[in-house]
């Protein structure tokens, strides 16, 4: 994964990033359609520390343009108003399906991790459940960039140069 080149400053600890994907609900994944266009949409996920996991309708727009394009950029992000409040992640790569699309629950050693993760992180824990709609997709991001604006507040301001 390609180290973070600007916003050092402000960017997340390896810590932090991995704690705000765990606990953020909503990511907006952007393919880019047969056209050249882009799409953007809104998918539940989860972080296993070194990949990205998106379940993802088999019948949908975004699955269609990762089948033909697999390249894409995730964005997790929360804020407002507030700009100091702005922090977020985006995560760059190529998708590869993983297990049969759709699921149906046939044994798959690699997504025993994500299913826990998933049932964990949006049914209260339990199992995993199958719908034979949805299928897995895994992003192991190729770079990844953060931003955390309230550390703007922990820098001490110093005056610009003077020539």
């Amino acid at each position: 994964m390609a180290k973070q080149r600007f916003g050092t400053s402000i960017a997340l600890t390896d810590d932090e990033r991995d704690a705000f994907l765990r606990t953020r609900p909503i990511c907006r994944v952007a393919t880019v359609g047969p056209d050249g266009r882009p799409h953007v949409s809104a998918l539940w996920f989860v972080w296993d520390g070194s990949a990205l996991w998106l379940n993802s309708l088999v019948r949908s727009k975004r699955w269609a343009d990762l089948a033909a394009d697999p390249r894409c950029s995730v964005i997790v992000d929360e804020g407002g108003t507030d700009f100091m409040a702005l922090c977020g992640v985006e995560l760059q790569g190529s998708v590869e399906t993983v297990g049969e699309a759709p699921r149906r629950g046939e044994p798959v050693d690699q997504l025993v991790t994500p299913e826990k993760l998933f049932a964990d992180k949006y049914a209260g824990g339990g199992e995993f459940h199958y719908d034979g709609r949805h299928g897995w997709l895994r992003l192991l991001p190729e770079t990844v960039v953060s931003w955390d604006f309230a550390k703007l507040r922990q820098r001490p301001l110093t005056p610009p140069p003077t020539s």
